[in-house]
This record gives C-alpha cells, structure tokens and sequence, in this order.
C-alpha cells in the first residue's frame, strides 16, 4: 500500500501561506465586495477595509488600529478608520465586512469541509501574544458552514501570519515603511498611503531576509503543532486547489 504523502511543518508554510494571503487580497480587492460595502452604508471602500478589518479590535482609536495592521501610513489609517465606524460602530463595521466577504465567497469558492476543518485546526493552534488583530479575528463567529465558513477560516490565518511577519519586521529593527520599500517597493509603499521621497533600503534587504525567516519559523511552529505531516500535505494540497479555484 502506498504511503499518504507528507510534509514537514516548514514545507507546509512554504506551501500554503502564500496563497491563504493571495486568497484574502483577491476578495479584499474585488470591486463586489466594495459595493456589497457600498449597500450596507460604505460609500468610501477604503474605510471600509479599514473599519471593517480593525473593527474586531473594538471602539479604539485610529492609532491602535494602525498598530495592529503596521505596514500602512499612520494618517491614512486613522482616516478612513475615523470614517468607517462613524457610519455604525467598530465592531458592527467588522460584521458586515464580514458579510460581504461571506457573500463574496459563496459566489466564487467552492465547498471544502475538509480543508476549513484542518485550517481551524490551525487557528485555534496558534498562540495569540503579540497577534492582537489575528485573536480579534479568531473570536469572531463562524457561519454553519460553507463557502462562508471556509474564507472566513482563511481570514484568520491570513491575519495569524500577517501578525508574525509584522513582529518579525519589528525584531529585526525594520519600521513600518522600510518593510515594505525592502518587500515590495515604491508602488506598494504609495498604495500603502506613504508620500514624499522615499528613502534607499537596498542595504536593509539582509533585515528583510532575517525577518522573513523568522515569520516563517513562527508558522511553521504553529503546523508543527496543529497537524500530523500527512494532515499537513493534505491541508497544502487542499489550499492549492482552494487557490486555483479562486486566483487568476
């Protein structure tokens, strides 16, 4: 008989972060869940992102938001923050972005109770210091099932990620900014709503190696935890498909 395949813990990030990240951008950026915004009171779709995603994080201020999602200009966060739950609340902002993308996914990606049940195996895995944004997005109720349940489990581990890679960046001294001119340039960093003349970090991309390394180690500790090497081969093989069904 043969062997399932396996994967050790570190092949498994390499594997699936990826495209749980890609797999939130793509819902994040599509114009249909800008205008399912748009229909519960977001004329702005920017804050809606804004009070939608930090709205797990409850009645804050702009500047703990800003915290928590790190790679953004401060101004520009506070912004459409302050803009965004003007409309009904921090936390009633993060329901319905998350009907939106619930919406969203029932659309567009197929059913796989098999991988949202590994992917919540992984969450509820992760230990949460340092990771304010991934808890929030943790403790948000889930749907019965379905599409719904599926993406938002992935939100949570897009969260978990994105949190350990802004500790890393963090450790290894880099500031918002720098991580982001070091990882993906000026487009991203003016996306990102930085202006100005930005500063030459070719010298810091060592910094970024560092950081990226230790992201990776810190999820991957996570897998180690969380799934046997076969549940792990399985859990990418299913991402993989979940990715392909949804990414151009």
């Amino acid at each position: 008989m043969t062997e399932p395949p396996e994967l050790s813990a570190a092949e498994t990030a390499a594997a699936a972060d990826k495209t749980i990240h890609d797999i939130g951008s793509t819902w994040m950026l599509d114009p249909a869940v800008s205008a399912h915004g748009a229909e519960l009171g977001y004329a702005n779709p920017f804050a809606f992102y804004f009070a939608g995603r930090g709205g797990v994080l409850g009645d804050v201020d702009g500047g703990v938001v800003w915290s928590a999602l790190g790679f953004f200009e401060p101004g520009v966060v506070r912004a459409m923050w302050d803009e965004g739950v003007a409309v009904a609340g921090a936390r009633e902002a993060a329901r319905r972005y998350t009907r939106a993308f619930r919406a969203w996914a029932e659309e567009r990606v197929p059913d796989d109770p098999r991988l949202c049940e590994l992917a919540e195996r992984v969450a509820n895995a992760a230990e949460g210091a340092g990771l304010p944004l991934f808890c929030g997005w943790r403790a948000e109720p889930l749907p019965e099932g379905g599409p719904g349940r599926l993406v938002q489990v992935l939100q949570v581990l897009r969260e978990l990620r994105g949190g350990m890679h802004l500790v890393a960046t963090t450790a290894v001294g880099l500031t918002p900014l720098e991580a982001v001119l070091t990882n993906e340039g000026e487009g991203k960093a003016k996306f990102c709503g930085w202006q100005g003349d930005f500063p030459d970090c070719t010298a810091l991309k060592p910094r970024l190696a560092e950081a990226e390394e230790i992201t990776d180690r810190l999820s991957a500790a996570v897998y180690e935890r969380a799934l046997s090497p076969s549940e792990r081969a399985e859990f990418a093989a299913l991402v993989a498909k979940a990715g392909a069904a949804v990414l151009p």
